[in-house]
């Protein structure tokens, strides 16, 4: 079995190589191996540079870099990665070490015992350590969740949350369409919709960054995220992920990328 751990970057120059080691030495359950996906989606920074770097020194680690020749936003680095995941696990991994790679296995582990299709890392469920930050964005997380829980009618307590686990089949039955921030209302909104769908929650850290810290997103992804549960909920898009997401991203590899600059 493969976890494929898919991770979306965008001017992560400070963070990409910290987040690098931890994915790529973290212990996963018994015959789970791991393959990398980054994707850098057209960062202005060195991002490339430290990921070449670690790659140079760890040769050995599955890794996989692909860079958009242009910038698309987060959802699109997302299609970008699952439509290149060969693994039978996906997990998305900000770069930015909010969310800790230690707790894959317990992420993976309903999964592994056939009990869910798709598990949830909530930052408001369980006693795990969680900085304390800003308050109206949990307000708005919190709002933003509810507000998708009346569409989909689930009984999620984090919905905007990073940390999400698939099985790829399951993953590979939608079709994704949103390039920024909405991709979170519009996944949960379309894994709602198919029948039998299993999902969990469990709860995890959190290591919130401030914006001084590099934190991208705003108010406008807010209000971007409420259309999304409005528009993804009220209406049912066609199915196929691979009838849209190639048209819509342009990648490379590692080698031709990082060999150029």
């Amino acid at each position: 079995m493969k976890l494929s751990i898919l991770i979306p970057a965008f001017n992560e120059e400070r963070t990409i190589y910290s987040i690098l080691e931890q994915v790529t030495t973290v212990q996963l359950p018994k015959d789970v191996e791991r393959e990398i996906i980054i994707v850098d989606d057209c960062s202005q920074d060195m991002t490339h540079f430290w990921v070449q770097n670690f790659t140079n020194q760890f040769d050995r680690a599955n890794i996989r870099y692909i860079r958009h020749a242009v910038n698309q936003g987060k959802g699109a680095a997302l299609i970008t990665g699952i439509i290149a995941a060969t693994g039978d696990f996906l997990v998305v991994q900000d770069a930015d070490l909010e969310y800790d790679p230690a707790e894959y296995s317990m992420l993976l582990q309903p999964i592994l015992d056939n009990k869910a299709d798709v598990v949830f890392g909530s930052r408001f469920l369980g006693g795990r350590p969680h900085r304390v930050l800003y308050f109206w964005h949990s307000v708005g997380n919190r709002f933003l969740t509810l507000l998708s829980n009346m569409f989909t009618d689930l009984n999620l307590t984090d919905m905007e949350t990073c940390y999400k686990m698939f099985r790829l089949d399951t993953l590979r039955q939608i079709n994704l369409r949103e390039k920024r921030f909405g991709f979170e209302p519009e996944i949960v909104a379309k894994i709602a919709r198919i029948p039998g769908i299993r999902i969990y929650e469990v709860g995890i850290s959190y290591a919130g960054r401030t914006y001084a810290e590099g934190k991208k997103i705003g108010w406008r992804d807010g209000f971007r995220a409420i259309y999304c549960i409005l528009y993804y909920n009220l209406f049912h898009p066609s199915k196929a992920l691979k009838t849209v997401a190639p048209a819509t991203t342009m990648y490379e590899h590692l080698d031709t990328v990082l060999g150029s600059h």
